[in-house]
């Protein structure tokens, strides 16, 4: 943990206690950790689920799943069983010297094991304690199990691919997951800031639910914002033709929704009187008729290969960009000259890894490190903590800690 103040990152010197699993919590703390904040990822005896849930992991590394090596990458791992009496004293040993503690436990697991604000607060009263929960507390649904899927079809996200193609799915991602552990750390880092000034942690909730439907309905809300009889959903995005489109030899993205830019498409595909056509002259035309432009649009790029039609959309100041299958995705030049995707020295020699896509002009970002094999740190966490030798053996044989 030496490295140098430029190799660091803008949250170093901030040190987490993550008491989280699956992907909701690890996406927040993750973020922390890459923007250099120490992370000690406190597992329980059987593993963040991750480990065996999150795909095939490598015979020489069990508990190694490609998922969970993705979400967990530059933390230190630590098992502590905290329905014990030796994990909670190396619990609250640890709340003490932490700066945040983040959970996605239900409430009534953290009053269980004492690891709530109040209690924790008691201890360390700067910490910052973030709670994600599938529900806001005081509701109907206060306290009851939240996965990403439960979330996704609660929330209008399922309802919102079953308005494009007819029936309702889950994305084929943990949407929900993802956006609530970025709102997680975006919340956790407003808290240290305001720490900075009054010198006192607090207490965060981040409902999944009520966040998820926020960033539904903030997009689909539509004309029922002024009229209770009005329509659902942004109709560019809700007309099943919003999606790549067909070329001669594939598949290309394009956007056209600036007035320029739509008379840039125009010109590009040889139609320029369409830039006087009373459907598409403006931006409000183009809304209103967006079925028409969507399908105008399929039928002309048809007409070239995407390589041709990137080009020469991009003459005209057009967004295009080809369609990436995962495979293709692999291959992607600027994925790869910007770092984000790379070879990694691990488990496996054909390790794939994923690093951090932001720079921060103040500092650079910390060495990337692979995710922990389980209670990998422990030692070196406890000796930190003040536990002498006879004290570190006591307690990891008593399976306080391992």
């Amino acid at each position: 943990m030496s490295q140098p103040a430029t190799k660091r990152g803008p949250l170093a010197g901030i040190r987490v206690l993550d008491c989280t699993g699956v992907i909701v919590g690890p996406t927040s703390t993750l973020l922390l950790a890459e923007q250099g904040a120490e992370v000690i990822k406190v597992e329980p005896p059987e593993g963040d689920l991750m480990r065996k849930l999150g795909g095939k992991a490598p015979a020489n590394a069990p508990g190694m799943s490609p998922k969970f090596m993705h979400f967990n990458r530059n933390k230190r791992s630590i098992v502590l069983d905290l329905k014990a009496p030796e994990g909670q004293e190396v619990i609250r040993r640890l709340a003490e010297t932490c700066d945040v503690f983040v959970s996605n436990m239900r409430p009534r697991a953290l009053a269980s094991l004492g690891l709530t604000w109040e209690t924790l607060s008691a201890l360390n009263p700067r910490l910052v304690h973030c709670t994600i929960a599938g529900f806001a507390t005081g509701g109907p649904y206060d306290g009851a199990p939240a996965y990403d899927t439960i979330i996704q079809g609660l929330s209008g996200v399922a309802a919102c691919l079953e308005a494009v193609i007819g029936e309702p799915r889950f994305a084929p991602f943990v949407l929900t997951d993802h956006i609530v552990g970025i709102i997680a750390a975006q919340s956790i880092c407003a808290a240290l800031v305001a720490r900075a000034t009054t010198g006192e942690g607090q207490a965060i909730e981040v409902p999944m639910f009520e966040n998820a439907a926020a960033f539904v309905l903030s997009e689909h809300l539509g004309q029922r914002t002024f009229d209770p009889e009005g329509s659902f959903g942004d109709p560019r995005i809700m007309t099943p033709d919003a999606r790549p489109m067909q070329t001669q030899d594939g598949y290309i993205c394009v956007s056209a929704n600036t007035d320029p830019q739509a008379r840039g498409f125009f010109t590009a595909i040889g139609r320029p009187e369409l830039m006087d056509d009373p459907r598409f002259r403006n931006v409000s035309a183009r809304l209103a008729n967006v079925a028409d432009y969507f399908a105008l649009r399929a039928e002309v790029l048809r007409g070239k290969t995407t390589a041709e039609w990137v080009a020469l959309l991009r003459r005209h100041d057009v967004p295009a960009m080809p369609y990436n299958t995962l495979a293709s995705l692999l291959e992607d030049p600027q994925l790869r000259s910007s770092g984000v995707l790379t070879k990694e020295e691990g488990e496996d020699e054909n390790m794939l890894g994923l690093r951090h896509a932001n720079r921060f002009s103040g500092s650079s970002l910390p060495e990337s490190r692979l995710a922990p094999r389980q209670g990998e740190h422990a030692e070196e966490i406890l000796a930190e903590l003040g536990y002498g030798a006879e004290d570190r053996a006591r307690l990891m044989g008593k399976g306080g800690a391992a």
